[in-house]
């Protein structure tokens, strides 16, 4: 965590978030950076795939409005460029409610998904999601490096450090995105317990499952690959059919 963070949440005082919105209809992009700037968020505006990159690189935005279908780049491709490196939160816009768009932004590393026409509500409401978990698990971080917390959790050859948000595995930094480590921390705190999907999504969504939310199942996958686990018969972090996942406490 960077020295203005911490001087922020050392002095209770919030900067204002900063959102990117990547979205090539004019119309739209000035219609949400209105509204959100009314909000109160700090927000920057780009229309082309190539440049949202370099814009999330150089900025790091809290949370990212991309838009599935830009000139040069799609969304798709941004968000499979940028994330390996990216932490933060990405919300995929997309134009039809097909669910395979749904999947396929969420398998490139989305965070969450709008469809077209987006309504402000809607819109404001996930920012506020993300931007408030965010600020929730820098503030812990923060908590925890003064030892008011756990910090970390040890699992053999696995280290989950939250005051650096890093996870290591055999001496090597895995890359994570953020909402991916709060899926991979809730699981590993409760260890060789099993944690079922209406909690995941309750405690990291906000909203109770309804049966068909796959963003939680899509993240336990990433993980999955990330981590090494057989996606066909995972060890490290478990099915438990019908009833959710479990994190093996001796598998790592």
């Amino acid at each position: 965590m960077d020295e203005k963070k911490q001087n922020e949440l050392a002095n209770g005082v919030k900067a204002p978030a900063h959102i990117l919105i990547v979205e090539d209809d004019i119309d739209l992009a000035q219609w949400m950076r209105d509204y959100l700037q009314t909000k109160g968020y700090q927000v920057s505006v780009t229309g082309c795939g190539n440049e949202a990159v370099m814009l999330i690189t150089e900025l790091v935005p809290d949370v990212v409005i991309l838009d599935g279908m830009l000139p040069n780049l799609d969304g798709l491709d941004v968000c499979k460029a940028v994330r390996p490196e990216f932490c933060n939160a990405i919300i995929m816009v997309t134009a039809r409610d097909e669910e395979i768009d749904e999947v396929l932004g969420l398998e490139m590393g989305a965070d969450d998904y709008l469809t077209k026409p987006v309504r402000a509500r809607a819109l404001l409401a996930r920012i506020r999601k993300h931007v408030e978990r965010q600020m929730q698990l820098k503030s812990q971080s923060y908590q925890q490096g003064k030892g008011t917390l756990e910090q970390q959790l040890n699992f053999n050859q696995l280290t989950i450090d939250r005051e650096a948000m890093k996870v290591t595995l055999a001496d090597k930094i895995i890359k994570i995105s953020s909402n991916e480590f709060e899926v991979l921390w809730l699981l590993a705190s409760k260890a060789g317990e099993i944690v079922s999907r209406h909690q995941l999504v309750s405690e990291l969504r906000g909203f109770d499952y309804d049966g068909f939310d796959r963003s939680i199942d899509l993240k336990v996958s990433r993980l999955r690959k990330k981590l090494g686990d057989n996606p066909t018969e995972p060890n490290l972090i478990k099915t438990i059919w019908g009833k959710g996942y479990l994190f093996a406490k001796d598998a790592w």
